[in-house]
């Protein structure tokens, strides 16, 4: 990536070193784009560690989900819904495609579960259940929700047409604005961050592990979201805190679920690692590079060698290798947290010690959103 288009801000040596070698080292194949936007920010004060294109408009594909969830709990904190509150499965909801779960119109869930289906195991189906849930009724009204939320957070460069993500036209975001979202997710919501570092879900039937690599694997990791699809390619909302500090990083269009993984990994800890103070506001950014043109990078993606090349670079077990020295194995079988439909009778098996929220296993790989 040309080194033009990289905004390093001051931060220890040391940090910029590991920054630039592991990024060199985590890039199992090369670049699916010339621009790939990534950022890393200091949650207390704001500001800005490193940025690269963070204002290049690109497509969000499932982090879309984390404005789905703002604005769940918007409501929830206005007193217009409870976690306890019915999401009823619509025939519009059901009739979205993968990833989902596949429940039949007229299935219902606590929204308290919809939103653990919604975040961990990126169900587009459920995410237009909640929308219309929120919505009161209307899809089309909690569309207009996100896009007046995006407003005032001062997301300037976002525009949303859907709760899950899915490609369509006139939706697109930056990582600026995906780390302004962030940021107030996590100071806003501070007791709803237990959603995004839940390591795996149990619907009674089946149990779904979580598609992010760093939850129990990357020290201090806490959440975000990730998101896939071909125009968008491999995209990665992380977030760590580590001795009382934490740190988001975004990380757009890289090559391979192990490539987001490690481009994450590295830039939280960067993040963790630099000084406290050091950076410029996230606010006071301005504008650079290409900020009107949306990037799609479907062509370098979904295509026969880039796949081939992605499944060569997958252990024996399936599971993509990474190449941060910073991801280690889980140390612990998965935990998986019950979110079971208000319907099923299935018993759940539960992990005896193991808390409500949990972390994380290596996911596989899905065609569309997660």
């Amino acid at each position: 990536m040309p080194i033009s288009k990289t905004r390093l801000l001051p931060f220890a040596s040391k940090s910029i070193g590991a920054l630039i070698a592991f990024s060199v080292l985590s890039a199992g194949f090369a670049s699916v784009a010339e621009a790939n936007p990534k950022m890393v920010v200091d949650v207390r004060t704001g500001r800005v560690i490193s940025h690269t294109d963070a204002f290049r408009k690109w497509y969000p594909a499932s982090l879309t989900k984390l404005m789905t969830a703002y604005v769940t709990f918007r409501a929830i904190k206005n007193g217009r819904l409870t976690l306890e509150s019915v999401v009823t499965m619509s025939k519009r909801a059901a009739d979205q495609p993968a990833s989902k779960m596949y429940f039949k119109p007229g299935t219902q869930l606590t929204l308290d579960n919809a939103l653990k289906m919604t975040l961990v195991k990126s169900a587009n189906d459920v995410a237009v259940a909640v929308g219309e849930t929120v919505g009161g009724g209307s899809l089309e009204q909690f569309v207009a929700m996100m896009n007046s939320e995006a407003a005032r957070l001062g997301m300037n460069s976002s525009r949303f047409i859907n709760p899950h993500g899915l490609p369509g036209k006139g939706q697109y975001t930056t990582a600026r604005d995906l780390a302004i979202l962030t940021l107030q997710l996590k100071r806003e919501f501070p007791e709803y961050a237990g959603y995004f570092s839940i390591e795996g879900i149990d619907v009674g039937k089946k149990q779904y592990a979580n598609f992010n690599m760093l939850i129990g694997r990357f020290d201090g990791a806490d959440g975000m979201k990730t998101g896939f699809i071909c125009a968008s390619g491999f995209n990665q909302i992380g977030s760590a805190t580590r001795n009382g500090r934490s740190v988001i990083s975004v990380v757009l269009g890289s090559d391979s679920l192990a490539g987001r993984a490690d481009d994450t990994a590295n830039l939280l800890q960067a993040g963790l690692t630099a000084g406290s103070n050091q950076g410029a506001p996230l606010g006071s950014l301005a504008p650079y590079g290409d900020t009107v043109a949306v990037n799609d990078v479907s062509a370098e993606i979904c295509n026969p060698k880039a796949a081939k090349m992605r499944s060569e670079t997958r252990d024996e077990a399936g599971r993509m290798i990474t190449h941060s020295p910073y991801i280690r194995e889980l140390s612990h079988p998965i935990v998986y947290t019950s979110a079971v439909p208000l319907a099923a009778t299935e018993t759940v098996a539960s992990t005896a010690g193991a808390s409500q929220f949990a972390n994380v296993p290596i996911p596989i790989p899905r065609p569309s959103t997660f």
